[in-house]
């Protein structure tokens, strides 16, 4: 047999054997999920540009190169450290004006894509708020990579081919879609090099115009053009008054450290209430990966989540204030709860999400940006505005039918959000900028970096390579590869009920920059394309 004839092409993305990625160490960093993108970050910060310019740059990049989990339809919520001090915006939309929730009624969920998932799309206002405010560069030259990706091409990554694979099936039927981001019907394969113009077209378009187009311009009229054609509420006027809103972040102490987050209605709150609760247990007590440790940090979670379930939605309309959750008397019973020897009931059912990405980054003079954006799941909504490149996420399913709670659909309201960027800082400095996409993923994973970074003393690398546990949508548990035999069963016989399949977007995927002496230390996580650089 000829040599050429044994060879198989799909063998070249296949990963036999185990590796170990070092953590990335510089004076500048960035981190996220597709290494092209952080290039795009780690040239804004060769050209003299600041943490902000670079992590914009790498989340204009992203739409472009990661598709399959943000585009410029998506919403967005960011950290930053400036000035001394730590400051949020949240870029997330509100629903249609139009929407009422008798708009769903006889429907059991909200739906899962078109245009009746749609809310107004934040991610393109967040950059342009974020660098009028903070960022040294001129706006247009923040999307001088992702226009030459869109315009010339990109080979498309391994894991991001993947995904994009099961997208050609899920949005089949949406023909915008398949003729934006499809090849005669199928998606690009790893290496593949993918051009999309239309999406060009809009980047230069919302550079020239600092964003404006995207709300009261040419494209928004085309956006509420389609959402017309298709019966949608969406108008002009919903996209014309939307604003991203800058938000003072929520914390609470943990060890020697302060966690911080978005206040809601992103699920931020629910890390919050978790760690607080965790921070009444000695876990050096434990080894790091033992049955006594995870199973705290499960219960823990099971607290946050169900109190974010009951209270979280448009800030507007919670009953509840965050500052009442986190008070110390209310952590310090929530603590009380939990027995060491027997597992509470299963966690509330939790908002799905499987279309993110987290990004950060670091410059020499102390700025740090902590920053995710999100089609929701996958490509969204499957609605591509015609000749624009422009996918819309479908945020509107974080909202519940239940009548009554403050999450219930609205017009005008924001929906519970998934997506979290996380912050640590000791003695009012910047420590740790964080993320771990992957919808309920988050939260949990937000709390397993914490840990393992603040209480077992692991590199940032360590922490983001370790073996995780996952708390399904409904509370059983999922233990990755790696954990130690035995464990499962001694968790099993505390009552947790453990599940031999993974979830079905694995354990997420972090990105970490800690500050580690007079550098930064960046580490980028294997399960995902991504890379962290620095120099």
């Amino acid at each position: 047999m000829n040599p050429s004839q044994r060879f198989n092409p799909e063998s070249l993305w296949q990963y036999p054997y185990p590796s170990q990625r070092m953590p990335v160490m510089g004076r500048c960093a960035v981190a996220t999920s597709q290494p092209l993108a952080a290039q795009a970050g780690l040239r804004m910060l060769l050209q003299g540009g600041n943490a902000v310019d670079a992590a914009l740059a790498t989340a204009i990049a992203l739409t472009v190169v990661e598709p399959t989990s943000n585009g410029l339809g998506s919403d967005a919520f960011a950290l930053v450290w400036g000035g001394g001090q730590l400051t949020g915006i949240n870029g997330s939309g509100r629903a249609p004006s139009q929407w009422a929730p008798d708009r769903f009624a006889g429907q059991d969920a909200m739906p899962e894509h078109g245009w009746e998932t749609v809310t107004v799309p934040g991610a393109v206002d967040t950059w342009a708020r974020l660098s009028e405010r903070f960022g040294t560069l001129p706006f247009d030259v923040l999307f001088e990579p992702a226009i030459a990706y869109a315009a010339n091409g990109f080979p498309v990554s391994p894991i991001t081919a993947l995904r994009w694979a099961e997208a050609a099936e899920t949005y089949a039927g949406f023909t915008s879609f398949a003729a934006t981001f499809l090849f005669n019907g199928r998606a690009p394969r790893p290496g593949e090099i993918f051009r999309c113009p239309d999406m060009a077209a809009s980047l230069q378009e919302i550079a020239a115009t600092r964003g404006e187009s995207f709300y009261r311009g040419t494209l928004a009229n085309r956006i509420a053009a389609d959402a017309a054609a298709h019966d949608a509420a969406l108008t002009m006027d919903d996209l014309s008054g939307h604003r991203s809103e800058w938000v003072t972040p929520i914390s609470v102490p943990y060890r020697h450290v302060h966690v911080h987050e978005i206040p809601p209605n992103g699920q931020g709150l629910a890390a919050l209430i978790a760690l607080g609760v965790l921070d009444h247990f000695d876990l050096t007590a434990f080894p790091a990966d033992s049955a006594d440790s995870l199973h705290l940090q499960i219960e823990a979670m099971k607290i946050g989540f169900a109190l974010a379930a009951c209270h979280i939605g448009d800030p507007q309309c919670m009953t509840v204030v965050p500052e009442d959750m986190l008070s110390p008397g209310f952590l310090a019973r929530q603590a009380e709860s939990i027995q060491l020897n027997h597992a509470a009931g299963p966690a509330a059912t939790l908002p799905f999400d499987a279309g993110t990405v987290y990004l950060t980054a670091a410059d020499d003079k102390g700025g740090m940006v902590s920053m995710i954006q999100s089609n929701f799941t996958g490509f969204g909504s499957g609605v591509v505005v015609p000749g624009t490149g422009i996918s819309l996420q479908n945020r509107a399913r974080g909202f519940t039918l239940e009548k009554g709670h403050p999450n219930e659909v609205g017009g005008g309201k924001r929906p519970y959000h998934t997506i979290i960027p996380g912050f640590v800082t000791r003695d009012g400095r910047p420590v740790l900028s964080f993320g771990v996409m992957g919808g309920y993923m988050q939260p949990q994973g937000h709390i397993q970096m914490v840990v393992r970074l603040f209480d077992y003393g692991q590199n940032p690398q360590a922490a983001c390579d370790a073996p995780r546990w996952h708390i399904a949508e409904d509370g059983r548990i999922s233990l990755e590869n790696g954990i130690p035999a035995g464990v499962k069963d001694a968790l099993a016989r505390r009552g947790h009920v453990i599940v031999d399949e993974d979830p079905y977007w694995g354990y997420g995927g972090a990105q970490l920059i800690l500050k580690s002496g007079g550098a930064w230390c960046a580490a980028s996580d294997p399960r995902k394309d991504g890379q962290a650089v620095a120099y």
